[in-house]
Order: structure tokens, then sequence, then C-alpha cells
């Protein structure tokens, strides 16, 4: 209930944008210079996140953690895809499957069943909504991966979970790994840490394969933007991650702070 409420109260758009509506009642107050004040805060600090680097910055040390999948260690016994790719709201609405930011998770894992046709296909994803929960992500996939030539008997669903956490925790029941099994987990790259360390806390030890980069490198960290809705999505992208990772190391659910690859 909390990351659905006041985590995206504290993203940084949804902050700015509250402090500058205070800033306009106080203008009719006693308080109207701190107003002014804090009207004046909220676009210069909009600004920045919108033109400036920043949400390079924040995402960069995010997708950078873990590197591209090496293929050459041989084929997997099964990959798990996070939910994510899909708007089960819309897709309820319209009947059909719809594509979000995140499609790279189900076309790059369409593209690994192809190319390991011997390997379990698990897609994790229920709903995120916090109070109307009726429509489910992963309903919708199995009839998108058959459009994208997967059979749907080769899909596994789990479209219980609300969270990241609980991606991990079903998707291992579903899974039941062996011992000497090698797993795939499909997620955006900057999605990556946090979900890395939640696998790993529910005990199920998962090769990452990051998808659906935001930055191009580190030449990012110095590039200005154009338009502002680009920057403010990377920001609150990367802001929420940092937040989930702070809070799931806090509340012990995972063991790391920021999850990396594991030593050899």
């Amino acid at each position: 209930m909390l990351s659905k409420t006041l985590g995206i109260m504290l993203l940084p758009t949804n902050f700015l944008i509250g402090l500058g509506l205070l800033g306009t009642v106080m203008l009719a107050t006693r308080f109207a210079i701190l107003g002014r004040k804090l009207m004046m805060a909220s676009i210069l600090l909009l600004a920045v996140c919108g033109f400036s680097p920043l949400g390079s910055w924040v995402l960069y040390p995010l997708e950078q953690r873990f590197p591209a999948w090496d293929a050459t260690h041989g084929a997997p016994d099964g990959v798990v895809i996070l939910g994510g790719a899909l708007d089960p709201d819309i897709s309820a609405a319209h009947g059909v499957a719809v594509l979000g930011a995140a499609a790279d998770r189900v076309t790059v894992a369409a593209a690994l069943a192809r190319q390991y046709p011997k390997a379990r296909i698990i897609y994790s994803g229920g709903s995120a909504n916090l109070l109307d929960d009726e429509a489910k992500e992963a309903d919708y996939a199995a009839g998108l991966f058959e459009k994208l030539g997967i059979p749907r008997e080769r899909l596994e669903i789990e479209r219980l979970s609300r969270n990241t956490q609980e991606n991990a925790e079903f998707s291992k029941a579903l899974a039941a790994p062996k011992k000497n099994e090698r797993w795939l987990l499909v997620t955006s790259a900057f999605h990556m840490p946090r979900s890395v360390g939640l696998f790993r806390k529910a005990g199920f030890i998962v090769e990452p394969y990051p998808v659906g980069w935001m930055t191009t490198g580190s030449s990012d960290l110095w590039k200005f933007r154009g338009l502002s809705l680009g920057g403010w999505l990377s920001v609150d992208t990367g802001v929420r991650e940092w937040i989930g990772l702070m809070a799931y190391w806090i509340s012990g659910k995972t063991s790391e702070f920021f999850p990396g690859p594991e030593k050899p």
C-alpha cells in the first residue's frame, strides 16, 4: 500500500508539482512570500529534471550494474519474464494485448523461446493496481506470445503477483528449479538490480538478461535534453528504483542494498 501511495507521491515530478500547487494556494494567505518561493523552486527544479542530464545520472548506475547475458555458456533450462510490458487495464478495455514502454521484455523473451526450444518459459505479472486489480497482465501474455510464434502450451503463467517481491516468490514456486538448472531473468536493465536481489532472497538463482536500456552509456551523463518529458520520465524511473532498493533492503526483503553480479 505504501509503494502505491507514498511511493508515488515521492516521485520527483509529482512532488515538485505538489510543491508548486501548495505555493499557489499560499498566495492567498499571509504566507504569500513563501508561496512565491515554493512556486519558483518548483518551476526551476522541474526544468532541471526535464532538461538536464540528471535522469541519466540516476539511471546509469542501475543499467550498468549487470552486463549483457553471455550466450556462450550454453542453453538455459528456463526463462522468467517479469511483467511490466503489457498494460492490463487498457488491454482489458480493448480485449487485446497492449504493449507499453517495457515491450522489450516480451519481444526478447519470444526470441529466446525460439532460440532455445527446450527451455521453459514463465511469464510473471498480475496487477499493480492498489484497488481495481481485476485485469491481470499475464492473462494477455499467452495470446501475444502465440502471435509472436510461441505455442500457447510453452508458456507458464503466473498471474497473482502484485510487485517484484511476489514475482520472485511466485515464480520460484511455479518453476521449482532444480539444483543444476540455469534460469534467465528478463527485465528492464534499470530494474535488474532490485529484481536480482529479490530473486536471491527467495532462493531462486537466476542469470540476469537485461533489456530495454534507457541510456546509451556514460556519454549521456553530459547531454542536455531538448524535450522535458524524456527527462522527467528518466528521473522518476531512476528515483523510483533507488527508493525501491532502499525500502527492500531496510525491510530485510533483500540482503544487499545494491545487488550486483555474483563473484566467481
